[in-house]
C-alpha cells in the first residue's frame, strides 16, 4: 500500500529545515550506500549523527506522533531516526530495495524496514525532476509532492529517483518497523480503521461502531508482534 500523507509539517517547520539545511555540510551520499548501490546513488546527505540531522530528525519524529493517518497506517513499532539527502545537478539514486534492518543508532537494537518514507522539503516546482518511483506488481508509481507532504510505502518495493535537472531537491527519509509484519494485514487494518472512523463520525451511535471497533482490536492483538 502507498499513502499520501498531507501536512506531516507546517510551512513554518518546512521554512526553518530548509534554512538549516541550506547552510549545512553536506557529504557524499555513497557513505551511507551499499555495496550494490554505491554505483547507482548520486546524491549529498547529511551526516547520519550530525547536531542537526538529530534535531530536525526529532522534530519530524514529533509531528508524526501528532499524525493519525501515519499511526493509523504504519501502527509504528520502532521508527528510525529520520535522515535527509540532496539532490542537485543531475544527483539521482537508481533502482534499488532498501536494506532490511538498520540498527537504532547509540543502541544495539534493530530496526526492520517494513515501511519506508519520504517527506518532501521542496516545493514541487522549484525543481526539476526528482520524482520518487515505486515499482510494484500494478507498475510504477511517480511521487512529487507538496513540501511537509508525506509518502508511505512498503520497504520491499523497487523505487528510484529520477535526476534532477533544475533547482535542488530537499528531502527527509526514514524506515518504520510496524507492529504488524504483514502489509496485506496493515492494509485491511488500515481499511477498516479508515471505515469505522467514516461510520462513527456519520453516525456515531450506532451499534456497529462498537461492534467493528472491537473485531479490529482482536484482529490487531492476533496479527501484532512485539
Amino acid at each position: 500500500m502507498m499513502l499520501h500523507i498531507p501536512g506531516v509539517l507546517s510551512p513554518a517547520d518546512v521554512a526553518q529545515m530548509r534554512e538549516a539545511l541550506e547552510a549545512a555540510e553536506w557529504e557524499d551520499g555513497r557513505v551511507t550506500a551499499g555495496h550494490l548501490a554505491v554505483r547507482t546513488k548520486a546524491n549529498l546527505q547529511l551526516p547520519v549523527e550530525s547536531p542537526l540531522a538529530v534535531a530536525l530528525g526529532q522534530r519530524i519524529l514529533e509531528r508524526l506522533g501528532q499524525t493519525p493517518l501515519f499511526i493509523a497506517a504504519a501502527l509504528p513499532l520502532r521508527v528510525l531516526p529520520p535522515r535527509f539527502n540532496r539532490y542537485e545537478g543531475g544527483g539521482t539514486y537508481g533502482s534499488h530495495i532498501d536494506n532490511a534492518l538498520f540498527r537504532m543508532p547509540g543502541t544495539d537494537t534493530y530496526v526492520r524496514t517494513d515501511l519506508s518514507s519520504t517527506v518532501f522539503l521542496s516545493e514541487p516546482d522549484s525543481y526539476e525532476g526528482g520524482e520518487l518511483v515505486v515499482e510494484d506488481s500494478y507498475g510504477a508509481h511517480r511521487v512529487k509532492l507538496a513540501a511537509g507532504d508525506m509518502v508511505l510505502y512498503p520497504g520491499t518495493s523497487h523505487h528510484h529517483v529520477t535526476p534532477v535537472t533544475r533547482g535542488t531537491r530537499l528531502a527527509a527519509f526514514f524506515w518504520t518497523q510496524s507492529l504488524v509484519p504483514s502489509e496485506a494485514d496493515r492494509r485491511s487494518l488500515f481499511e477498516m480503521d479508515q471505515a469505522i472512523q467514516t461510520l462513527a463520525g456519520e453516525q456515531p451511535d450506532h451499534p456497529s461502531v462498537a461492534a467493528l471497533t472491537g473485531v479490529y482490536h482482536n484482529l490487531l492483538r492476533r496479527w501484532s508482534v512485539t
